[in-house]
């Protein structure tokens, strides 16, 4: 049994070690530092929410030095910032999809708040589906640890037994959670962040929230709630397309809204520029309204 454990302690410090040299400080915020990945040889991941200016960000690499970093891009929904590292000739480490990742893996989340590599150990604790962040991004997967989060740890990577990465790690997801964002989304932002420096969103320009749809359109609609418009912005495309004040949006090209994150799960970057209809309900009564998504700033 000692030998087995020396054994494993051995292979977790080689897997550190090895994966290490891809794992960054990032000087971006006043108080402590947090840690970035690296994407390529000259850029790297971090965590948006680590980022608090967008200028005079150093990253500090593996071997002590330090280099200047520019913000290439910045997904708030997702939480994930990219930074283009000037000079730099990073080792990235080997990124996978967590497709064969099983509730009970070994995982380790890496960090470098400091000088140098720091490390926790823990156990993949809960795989789902994709899901929405409350800010209205998109995650792949559903990808929770039980491994803990030292201050500075955000940003950094999440990986399996054999140092390759299954996602990014980030304190500011869900509070009280440890989840990653698993690699193809990473992926997916990365990818748009540094094309375009930003990643597409839908905009109606609506206030809402959601109601109880009255008793007789119940069956009518197989759904019980809608969503109450509480405003609606001035200029917005909900305004344009003739949405007012009070009415209660039950549908979206056909689909059914009856809670936030229909709406949201919607208005991706793929909806920009489309004209579904709305059904809404006005006054009591079913009416349908064509709209054109606009694109939030």
């Amino acid at each position: 049994m000692a030998k087995l454990i020396s054994e494993l302690s051995d292979a977790l410090a080689e897997t550190i070690a090895a994966a290490g040299p891809g794992v960054v400080r990032v000087e971006g915020r006043e108080r402590l530092p947090a840690t970035g990945t690296a994407w390529s040889s000259d850029v790297v991941v971090t965590a948006n929410h680590v980022l608090e200016r967008d200028d005079n960000i150093n990253v500090g690499l593996s071997n002590g030095e330090a280099v200047k970093a520019t913000v290439a891009g910045r997904d708030p929904t997702t939480d994930l910032a990219v930074l283009r590292a000037d000079g730099a000739s990073l080792a990235a480490p080997r990124w996978t999809e967590p497709d064969d990742v099983r509730v009970g893996n070994i995982a380790l989340a890496l960090g470098r708040p400091g000088k140098t590599v720091q490390a926790t150990l823990g156990i993949v604790s809960a795989l789902g589906q994709s899901w929405q962040t409350r800010a209205g991004g998109r995650i792949d997967r559903y990808l929770q640890t039980d491994v803990t989060m030292y201050p500075g740890f955000s940003g950094g990577p999440l990986v399996d037994a054999s140092g390759d990465v299954l996602g990014l790690n980030s304190s500011a997801l869900l509070r009280g959670v440890t989840v990653s964002l698993p690699t193809p989304t990473v992926r997916s932002v990365v990818e748009t962040l540094l094309a375009h420096g930003h990643v597409r969103r839908g905009y109606l320009g609506i206030g809402a929230q959601v109601v109880r749809l009255p008793e007789g359109l119940e069956p009518k609609l197989d759904q019980e709630t809608g969503l109450l418009l509480v405003s609606v912005e001035p200029k917005s495309p909900a305004e344009k397309s003739g949405l007012l004040l009070g009415d209660t949006i039950v549908t979206l090209d056909g689909n059914a809204v009856r809670h936030l994150d229909d709406l949201l799960s919607y208005l991706s970057g793929d909806s920009v520029g489309t004209k579904p209809t709305i059904r809404l309900v006005r006054a009591g009564q079913l009416q349908e309204l064509g709209v054109e998504i606009g694109e939030r700033e």
